[in-house]
Parts: C-alpha cells; sequence; structure tokens
C-alpha cells in the first residue's frame, strides 16, 4: 500500500469552540492506484488532502498518515496558484531543485503535457485555462511524485478542456507509474478516471468501494442522491432536475447520529441518535 490514512481528525479552535471538518476519515491509495474522494463543497474533501501532505496549519490533527511517497499536488484554479508576474519556466524550474541542465528538463516536461518549448517564456496570463492547468501538472511531474493529488483540477473548465485534462493526467500517471488521489464532486469523473472510490459527508466517509460497487450499487441514502442527482440524457427533455434538499452543515454544528439524517428522505428518529445498519453496511 502506498499511503494509509487511518482515523484523521482536524480540528481548529475557533472563538472558544472547536470545529471539526474532518472526523475519523480512513482510507487507502495502492501503489499505481486510482482513487478518488466524492462528495459536496464542505464536506471535507480538500482538507483532508492537504493534511496528507502536510499542509494544515494551525489546526489539532490526529489519527495516523502511513507510507512516506512522494506527493505532488495539482489545484483546482491553476491562476491563483501560479505567480502571475514569473514566467512559466522559471516556476517549473523552482520545482527541479537545481538539476543538472534544467532548461531541457523543464521543455521535456512541458512536452510531456502537450505545451510547445516556447511556452517557457510565457507568463500564466498569456495562456488559456487549460494551459495553465497543464504547466500545473508539469510543475507536479517534475518532483516526480508517487502521488498525485489532483484536487478539483478541472473545476474552472469547459467540459471539452476538462476532459483533455483529465486524460492528460491519467496517461501521464500511468507512464510513470504514478498514483492519482482525485478529489471531486463530479461522478462522471469518477466513473471514468478511479478504481476506488470514497464518499464524503460532513466530515466522514459514509460509503466506500470499487466504482462498479459504489455507482451500480450504492447503498448509503446520500450516495443514491449524488447519483440521483446526475443529469441524464436518457430522460425527456422537460424532466425535472433532482437534487439533495438542503445544505451541507458547519463543522461547526455537526448533526447527532447520522449526520445526513436531517437532509435524508430515508430518516427515522432512530437516526438522531446513531448511525443505522444499513447505512453503516455502505462501508463495505
Amino acid at each position: 500500500m502506498l499511503l494509509g490514512v487511518k482515523d484523521l481528525r482536524i480540528a481548529f479552535r475557533m472563538e472558544g469552540k472547536m470545529s471539526v471538518p474532518v472526523r475519523g476519515v480512513s482510507f487507502d491509495v495502492p501503489a499505481n492506484g486510482r482513487v478518488a474522494i466524492v462528495g459536496e463543497s464542505g464536506c471535507g474533501k480538500s482538507l483532508t488532502a492537504l493534511a496528507v501532505g502536510g499542509l494544515v496549519d494551525r489546526a489539532e490533527i490526529s489519527g495516523s498518515i502511513e507510507g512516506s511517497p512522494r506527493i505532488a499536488y495539482i489545484f483546482q484554479n491553476p491562476m491563483q496558484s501560479l505567480n502571475p508576474v514569473m514566467r512559466v519556466g522559471r516556476q517549473i524550474e523552482e520545482g527541479l531543485r537545481g538539476a543538472h541542465d534544467a532548461d531541457a528538463r523543464v521543455k521535456e516536461l512541458l512536452a510531456a503535457v502537450g505545451l510547445p518549448a516556447e511556452t517557457v517564456r510565457k507568463y500564466p496570463c498569456n495562456l488559456s485555462g487549460g494551459q495553465q492547468q497543464r504547466v500545473m501538472i508539469a510543475m507536479a511531474l517534475a518532483q516526480e511524485p508517487d502521488l498525485l493529488i489532483a484536487d478539483e483540477p478541472t473545476t474552472a473548465l469547459d467540459v471539452t478542456t476538462q476532459k483533455e485534462v483529465l486524460d492528460l493526467v491519467n496517461r501521464v500517471a500511468e507512464e510513470r507509474k504514478t498514483a492519482v488521489l482525485l478529489i471531486t464532486h463530479n461522478l462522471g469523473l469518477v466513473a471514468q478516471y478511479s478504481k476506488y472510490v470514497y464518499v464524503m459527508y460532513a466530515g466522514e466517509i459514509v460509503e466506500r468501494g470499487t466504482v462498479p460497487e459504489v455507482l451500480g450499487s450504492p447503498m448509503h441514502p446520500y450516495t443514491q442522491g449524488l447519483i440521483a442527482a446526475v443529469p441524464r440524457l436518457d430522460l425527456p427533455k422537460d424532466s425535472p432536475l433532482v437534487g439533495i434538499a438542503g445544505t451541507v452543515p458547519p463543522p461547526t454544528d455537526w448533526p447527532t447520529g447520522c449526520a445526513f439524517h436531517p437532509r435524508c428522505p430515508k430518516a427515522t428518529p432512530d437516526c438522531a441518535r446513531a448511525v443505522s445498519k444499513s447505512c453503516m453496511s455502505a462501508l463495505r
């Protein structure tokens, strides 16, 4: 196993109150594996991914992170991650840590992500969103990572560019025998690019399994709601959109029992006290 996260808990003290956005999260990433963590915004996905790389400050963190892979991140908004006043080539070169013949290595990395050599002299503002994300992938590859963490890497991109970027991530990961941890709310991406999936809600993993298991036979009502909310082309054009009522509660006020019960159409009074056996069975 390349990476094993066990009972991860992240807490912040805010104005005298404890905010616990991640509560007892456990997941594994096998070597050269394709794993996704999926859920709505506010569920704790990105914070979990940052904690794996030790990038969370001023927090009380407990649990264990087993394994010591080299980790590189691809973040969701490249324009915010790239330095706007530094040429692209120089930014990639920073990740090479004084490697011999860095200029040739930078051009090699750009070629690997489908960008021409002259990109080295451009600034981020000279590039499209898809090209900027390709630069971010090149920067990640410069570290020769064992694990790529792609945190909503296509949020700011159009649908066509999304596919190009994710196809690229998948291709370079296969070529370099690199594992990928995909953080997303898009179940379509999970189905296409991952083998294992962990469904996260209110700071907890509520369902896990292989992609065919979870998407083909979802057991937790939250997973069922996410799948039902995906637009379908085989329905009449005037079919109403399906959604999950309500919103994810704040981490300072998680509900008791099953955290999803205030929004769950199948909830019973007992769900406010403890997670039901049927929902527990989603943790295959």
